[in-house]
């Protein structure tokens, strides 16, 4: 019995060793081939050293920097329109619309002959009431335009001609000529002397692409009360630019309608950019003018700023009183200094004489003003009264602007002198222009008695030269007046009767004190 026994328990013993074994020998295999899996997974994501810095600078940078073609489109070439809007703005980009009357037309031709410039590229038109004789139409002009009737509109100032209603209308009446290429609409009167490269840099500082109406008011305070400070002159010229010219076009004749009772032209054209909603871009450049006398005053005191236009000529005395009518003195100043150096044309420049203890006042192509004592460059910038108020009863307090007397003491009179040549020479360091000024006195003349003991000019000084090197980048810069220099100056002597000047940009270390 126990050996049955003995033998029935070994037998179960038996069977479960090769069982378990049987177990370990199938789990045993597929542990090892999970565990040499995950190793390989493990050690083929994981690099065996560090990646090179500058490799992974390379590969961030190609990855923020290299375009997707799926997202990002190729650049599209410019075409030739776009570029075109991108060009400098030039004389040709501009169309003149000239205000002229077929009663004045002979004596006003005479100054459009003088600024007009035919071979340059030059686009206007001259708007008549009513065609004139062929006989009046010299070579060289633009084309004559008759404007169109006007009777419909309604005119009710009492004091003004409805003449103004025609052109008022000249801008929109270009426009509808359809012209290529066109930036600026100018306008102008048929007295009024254009710079043409003095209008280009001021038109190529702004945007044609945008609404713009530029131009200045009146030299009248009381002009402007009555018309508006808001309001571009027309005889002092004033442009449009072609995306305003387009929109005042649409709506002009209906705008004309709403207001019968101004007076003028131009108040016309600020009425209706009232109701586009431009304002006026001032310019100091474009003078009207709206004075009498003498403009010395005026144009001795400049603004720092590109001498545009010059209106009302018939009006006021000749620029250059030796000049033989005022046609002739205008061609003298564009003969001259305007064809050498036009961005510097009336520009002032103030300095001092130490040795003669002289004020010096420069205006460049025009005329040099010396006067006994050391006047301040505040007093100097400020223009003389040489001219009456646009109403002769109003007296200096009626301008808009600041003025002073032409001597505040007897012994301040200043020798003026007036330019008789200008011409272009080459020196060490480049080209200059040399303009020679000289004494002018008026035949009734008196030269008030003084106890000073500063030498008056007046006895010791018939011309001043001036040198100066062209600048027609002038007005890229800032606005500043040039500066002078007085190289060389009378010392009383017999026969020595000359000032020699330099003028140009300032050192930083230059500034003119009395």
């Amino acid at each position: 019995m126990k050996a049955a026994a003995a033998a029935s328990g070994g037998g179960k013993d038996t069977l479960v060793a090769s069982l378990v074994r049987y177990l370990i020998l199938l789990i045993v295999p597929f542990t090892i081939l999970y565990i040499v899996y995950t190793l390989h997974a493990i050690l083929s994501d994981t690099p065996s050293c560090p990646p090179d810095r500058a490799a992974l600078s390379h590969l961030i940078s190609t990855r923020n920097h290299t375009p997707s073609l799926s997202s990002t489109p190729p650049p599209a070439p410019v075409s030739t329109a776009a570029a075109a809007t991108t060009t400098t703005t030039t004389l040709q980009h501009v169309v003149f619309g000239i205000a002229a009357s077929a009663r004045l037309w002979d004596k006003r031709k005479e100054y459009m002959k003088i600024w007009w410039r035919p071979n340059a590229g030059m686009r206007g038109f001259v708007w008549m009431d009513q065609p004139v004789r062929n006989s009046t139409l010299p070579d060289g002009l633009p084309p004559i335009k008759i404007s169109s009737d006007t009777s419909a509109f309604p005119y009710k100032n009492r004091r003004g001609h409805r003449s103004a209603i025609r052109i008022s209308r000249i801008v929109s009446e270009t426009f509808r000529l359809g012209l290529p290429g066109v930036r600026w609409y100018v306008m102008g009167d048929d007295d009024t002397v254009f710079l043409p490269d003095n209008l280009i840099a001021v038109l190529r500082k702004l945007d044609h692409r945008q609404p713009y109406y530029i131009g200045y008011p009146s030299e009248s305070h009381l002009q402007n009360i009555f018309f508006s400070y808001g309001m571009a002159f027309g005889g002092g010229g004033f442009a449009i630019s072609q995306p305003l010219a387009a929109r005042l076009e649409r709506m002009q004749d209906g705008c004309i309608h709403r207001y019968p009772s101004l007076y003028g032209s131009d108040d016309r054209i600020q009425a209706c950019m009232a109701e586009l909603g431009v304002p006026l871009t001032r310019h100091p450049g474009f003078h009207q003018y709206d004075v009498y006398g003498d403009l010395l005053g005026l144009l001795a005191a400049h603004p720092v700023a590109p001498l545009v236009s010059l209106h009302h000529l018939d009006v006021v005395r000749p620029l250059f009183p030796t000049a033989r009518s005022r046609p002739a003195a205008v061609r003298r100043l564009f003969d001259g200094p305007v064809a050498l150096d036009s961005a510097g044309a009336m520009q002032q420049s103030i300095c001092y004489d130490a040795r003669n203890r002289w004020t010096v006042s420069v205006s460049w192509g025009f005329v040099a003003t010396v006067s006994r004592g050391m006047i301040s460059a505040r007093e100097m910038e400020m223009p003389t009264r040489t001219f009456l108020n646009w109403y002769k009863r109003a007296d200096y307090k009626a301008h808009a602007f600041n003025t002073r007397p032409l001597a505040r003491r007897p012994c301040e009179k200043p020798s003026f002198y007036y330019l008789s040549s200008a011409r272009r020479t080459v020196a060490r360091d480049g080209e200059i222009t040399v303009t020679t000024y000289q004494r002018w006195r008026h035949r009734n003349d008196v030269r008030p008695p003084c106890r000073w003991k500063i030498a008056d000019p007046d006895t010791l000084l018939d011309t001043v030269v001036v040198l100066k090197k062209p600048d027609p980048g002038l007005w890229d810069r800032s606005p500043m007046r040039n500066c002078c220099r007085v190289l060389s100056s009378p010392k009383g002597q017999e026969g020595n009767m000359t000032m020699t000047i330099d003028v140009g940009i300032c050192k930083d270390w230059e500034f003119s004190q009395a």
